[in-house]
């Protein structure tokens, strides 16, 4: 096997759990954003112990109220926020959805119910509906480098992959944020993908600046010995 397939091979093993934290990210996003606007900063954190209960009765306190109230009162945007943020603790997303889009009609105009819908879309793995939100935010605050990145991850990981689109919306929050970790570790992955070593050694040495103790570097450095 030569240096080249080396290389690449390493990083697909890698792309994974690239892909995997910045996922995660964006609905840590939406967890907190949703707190916020439901006025519960102190609410319970993300049950780990059963993140893929579909039952959400007993999952925490209060989460019946929280959904009665929601289904009784469908124009109180609080109270939809909050159950789709219940919902969305336990990662039943299509659940979730249901009461954000309905914050979305109470409120169409709201950023970050916008923001949060695109996430939601982004786990359910519904790319091109996430991309739909995520542009709609875009359209009313363009510099949001985290909204931008995980724009451009729509693109890198629906089927077909288009690589270049999602490169160019990398790029584009990178001219907003040039240290932005998470745009530059995604950016190294589609370079690996496009099997372009000369971006990727680039992409890697501005991550290193940013960051030395990324986890990724050294390994991806290795293969471009």
């Amino acid at each position: 096997m030569n240096k080249e397939n080396v290389l690449f091979g390493i990083i697909g093993l890698l792309a994974g759990l690239i892909i995997g934290f910045i996922a995660t990210n964006s609905y840590n996003r939406s967890v907190l954003t949703s707190q916020n606007l439901a006025g519960q900063p102190n609410a319970p954190a993300m049950n780990q112990q059963n993140p893929n209960a579909q039952n959400p009765g007993g999952m925490m306190p209060g989460v019946n109220e929280a959904i009665e109230k929601a289904d009784q009162e469908p124009a109180n945007f609080t109270a939809q926020v909050k159950a789709g943020e219940m919902f969305g603790r336990i990662n039943n997303f299509e659940k979730a959805l249901i009461y954000f889009e309905r914050a979305h009609k109470i409120k169409p105009d709201d950023y970050q119910t916008i923001v949060i819908l695109g996430n939601v879309s982004f786990e359910m793995k519904k790319f091109a509906d996430a991309q739909k939100w995520y542009e709609q935010a875009l359209a009313r605050k363009s510099d949001d480098v985290d909204v931008r990145t995980d724009l451009g991850l729509t693109f890198f990981l629906r089927e077909p992959k288009d690589i270049d689109r999602a490169i160019k919306e990398y790029q584009t929050s990178l001219s907003i944020n040039p240290n932005h970790e998470a745009t530059l570790q995604n950016l190294a992955v589609a370079y690996s993908e496009k099997k372009d070593a000369e971006n990727l050694r680039s992409t890697l040495a501005k991550l290193e600046k940013v960051n030395p103790t990324n986890q990724i570097i050294q390994r991806l450095k290795e293969g471009l010995q």
